[in-house]
């Protein structure tokens, strides 16, 4: 990583890509990589199939957000609107039209990526706070054309939304069939998320968030670098949105509000900003939380609230970061 007055040259980056292997695993994290597939294996057989597959949804939406945000620095409060959008385009499709789910899925991406493109040409032209109020400025758009659009169902949303068959084959009827899927996906968003870091891309990227004047000196265009990422990010949390909307069959206006935005920063935060395990621990914490304390109604945003306040003072790595320190190695 570079400090916080370099930038790597692009021999530098270019060797760093090539010692990294093939996915870039260090030795500690094939090990965590090792145990989240066993993980994903023998969960279903134990915990909730449903439940799971909300937890992986979110994490891939903390991914997703965590490629922007922690690897290139940019801030956005506006992500609900891919994973929203995402998730109503992929329902509507799959309801209305009759899309397979994987077809819905490519579906929510391709949208994602569209609102990405528009949105991150818009918001690039800005740094720090103001590319932050610029992207909530968007979602807040967005979120009033779901709710008088008429294929989004206003405020009834989406409900009902088939499953169908995978590859019009498989029956995904079955909540530990659909599982599978959504791991599958899950899996696929992440090893493309760590590719992209350990690419002579995210190289670049890390350089930019460290220095972008610096990297601006060795000849990057560093406004193209940071739109492409945004693009990136949209199009995975359009995935995420899409998967979350056939596993669960529905999709609401929740989704696309601002506070959905603000989930995902919290669960960031709370596994470690920047690390590559970290948004997944985050997501399933987050999403416990509000699967078991649902009993106390209002006061689960308050608890989450109290929980973010101490990560920050106590845990400022994040869970995944801290964990990282303490065995000094890069997870």
């Amino acid at each position: 990583m570079a400090s916080a007055t370099t930038a790597p040259t692009p021999e530098a980056i270019q060797a760093h890509a090539e010692s990294a292997g093939v996915l870039g695993f260090t030795r500690a994290q094939s090990v965590a990589f090792l145990a989240l597939l066993v993980f994903l294996a023998a969960a279903p057989f134990v915990l909730y199939p449903y439940f799971l597959m909300k937890v992986l949804a979110f994490a891939l939406f903390a991914c997703a957000f965590n490629l922007l945000i922690g690897y290139v620095g940019l801030l956005s409060f506006g992500h609900a609107m891919f994973f929203g959008m995402g998730g109503y385009v992929a329902g509507y499709s799959a309801k209305a039209w009759g899309f397979t789910p994987e077809v819905a899925i490519l579906f929510a991406a391709v949208v994602g990526a569209g609102i990405g493109l528009v949105a991150g040409w818009i918001a690039i032209r800005r740094q720090g706070i103001y590319f932050a109020m610029i992207t909530l400025a968007l979602s807040q758009m967005i979120y009033f054309f779901c709710l008088q659009a008429p294929f989004t169902g206003g405020e009834d949303g989406i409900q009902g939304i088939p499953r169908g068959r995978f590859l019009g084959i498989v029956p995904l009827g079955d909540d530990r069939t659909m599982y599978w899927l959504v791991a599958g996906v899950f899996l696929a968003g992440f090893l493309l998320v760590h590719r992209i870091v350990h690419s002579p891309f995210g190289q670049v990227m890390k350089a930019i968030r460290e220095n972008e004047p610096r990297a601006t000196s060795l000849g990057y265009r560093t406004d193209d670098y940071k739109l492409a990422a945004f693009v990136l990010s949209a199009t995975l949390a359009g995935v995420a949105g899409g998967t979350k909307s056939l596993a669960l069959g529905i999709a609401t206006l929740t989704d696309v509000h601002w506070s959905m935005s603000g989930e995902v920063v919290l669960m960031t935060l709370l596994g470690g900003l920047g690390t590559v395990f970290g948004p997944v621990i985050g997501a399933a914490v987050i999403v416990t939380m509000q699967n078991y304390l649902a009993g106390f109604g209002a006061w689960v945003t308050v608890i989450q609230g109290v929980i973010f306040v101490l990560c920050v003072l106590a845990f400022r790595a994040g869970i995944v970061g801290e964990i990282g320190k303490l065995l000094r190695v890069r997870l």
